[in-house]
């Protein structure tokens, strides 16, 4: 069953609920849904990668502004975007440990002979690409500075 189909199922169960945080969430991933389908040059479905990717940047953004609340003092604001991303995550695969991405990156450094930061950008995106829907941009890239150096 593809996301799709599985975030408007969620939305009938919390609108049946009366969920307003996981309706809102919900509500967010299927507006970036049909945002993506109407692109220029977008095709009529898209697939799982894509729909793995927008719900990856619904969670990110969430984040995001959960810890410039968090920051700032205001709980009460970052509250709710915490539940949001809690009913966005049981959409993605099962995320990896850092120490299962570190051996994917040590791997992937091995099989490049890659020497030195120079090398950073084949690795990041060798390893992004295989690790994509199980790893964020950000711990991959710290793993690959770490390793690299």
């Amino acid at each position: 069953m593809s996301l799709q189909k599985q975030v408007m199922d969620k939305m009938k169960e919390a609108m049946k609920a009366k969920d307003t945080v996981a309706l809102q969430a919900l509500r967010a991933v299927k507006s970036a849904f049909l945002l993506a389908k109407t692109e220029t040059g977008a095709g009529d479905d898209l697939t799982e990668e894509q729909e793995i990717k927008i719900i990856q940047k619904q969670v990110k953004q969430r984040k995001d502004s959960a810890a410039v609340f968090i920051q700032q003092g205001r709980q009460d604001l970052a509250e709710p975007e915490l539940a949001e991303i809690a009913v966005l995550e049981q959409f993605l695969p099962e995320a990896l440990s850092e120490e299962e991405i570190e051996n994917v990156v040590k791997a992937t450094i091995e099989k490049l002979g890659a020497t030195g930061m120079k090398d950073m950008g084949k690795v990041m995106g060798i390893v992004s690409k295989e690790l994509a829907g199980q790893a964020d941009g950000k711990t991959i890239s710290t793993l690959v500075k770490k390793n690299l150096m």
